[in-house]
């Protein structure tokens, strides 16, 4: 059987994701910092550290530190000025930070980052599909160097930071699976789905959306295949960029 022709609008094969590149130390200030691009899709993240943890942690005095996130996307990030965020954020808003923070927390043991809070802050400065599976694989460099930086100076266990964690969309589009999708892919896509995966190969979460069909279980299985093709070169990016 021959392969399926090329559908895909940036020439890319079904299995190939965008080229990534992620630059440390984007920002001077934070514990953290890492600008990461997929293609055209760049997000800034900063990791923060507060010695303290939240009051429903302190409450219930459940032991350990605690790792969250903050997501938004600046006004011309996209094709379109989006009007800013000024007084809470969008139910998107808050649906995607909650993935962000789930997700990182996995990263990590809680009980060995002590009494503090790690703040991850996701700033989609350009938007090309697959933000918050890049803002997921780009936290977490900065909040392993947020670690690496704690740990240098003895005021963490080296145990803190357990297992990395990337994440990648996949989806059906005009009737191919394919990995990693731009813009006009997502956009049009019969199928999205988004994975976040830790580097022993479990998932974390899986969200995954029928647009203009329904899908089987075979296509599931191959949609996750690609996925798990894709989260290990993120893997080895992110290994690439923390020289680990």
């Amino acid at each position: 059987m021959s392969d399926p022709p090329n559908v895909r609008v940036d020439g890319r094969s079904a299995d190939q994701i965008r080229p990534v590149s992620m630059q440390l130390g984007y920002v001077e200030y934070p514990e953290g910092s890492v600008l990461i691009a997929m293609g055209n899709t760049r997000v800034l993240c900063n990791a923060s550290v507060a010695d303290k943890v939240p009051n429903w942690k302190r409450a219930q005095q459940v032991p350990g530190g605690w790792v969250t996130a903050e997501y938004s996307i600046l006004p011309r990030a996209t094709h379109t000025r989006m009007s800013r965020e000024t007084s809470r954020p969008r139910g998107r808003t808050q649906e995607i930070q909650r993935l962000i923070g789930r997700s990182l927390r996995q990263a990590v043991d809680l009980e060995e980052l002590g009494t503090r809070t790690f703040t991850i802050d996701c700033d989609v400065i350009q938007a090309d599909g697959g933000t918050r599976t890049a803002a997921i694989t780009g936290g977490y460099v900065a909040l392993a160097l947020a670690i690496q930086e704690l740990k240098a100076s003895g005021d963490i266990a080296p145990e803190a930071l357990r297992i990395p964690v990337a994440a990648v969309s996949v989806g059906i589009y005009q009737g191919q699976a394919i990995l990693d999708l731009c813009y006009e892919e997502d956009r049009d896509a019969d199928v999205d789905v988004n994975v976040v995966m830790t580097g022993a190969g479990e998932f974390v979460e899986v969200q995954g959306t029928g647009e203009g069909t329904t899908f089987a279980r075979d296509e599931l299985d191959t949609l996750f295949d690609l996925a798990y093709v894709g989260v290990q070169q993120l893997l080895q990016e992110q290994a690439r960029a923390l020289k680990i």
